[in-house]
């Protein structure tokens, strides 16, 4: 995958939002001074979707148009539905090219 494909690939989980996990590990001494695990937490954390990386995109990859600080929330919302769309395409064909 080149450098532009995994810019697109970022920008678009930061557009659209993504979930990890977070692992949390608390150590404790044993008798002997050594560290060892006292409790180990995983946890999914959700990450929201970013306005900042969603405008990147566009401008970036999908759009002539160079006016985005005076686009409305609902026509940047539906500039990011159909970059989702053209992205899960490209994906899924992708997927069907490495087959």
């Amino acid at each position: 995958m080149n450098e532009e494909e995994r810019l697109k690939q970022t920008l678009f989980k930061k557009a659209t939002g993504y979930a990890v996990k977070e692992e949390t590990i608390e150590y404790v001494l044993d008798d002997e001074g050594k560290e060892k695990i006292a409790k180990r937490k995983v946890s999914k954390k959700y990450i929201p979707p970013d306005a900042s990386a969603l405008r990147l995109l566009i401008e970036r990859f999908f759009s002539a148009r160079d006016d985005f600080e005076n686009m409305t929330d609902e026509e940047l919302e539906r500039e990011r539905e159909e970059i989702i769309k053209i992205l899960k395409e490209e994906e899924k064909n992708a997927r069907q090219e490495n087959l």
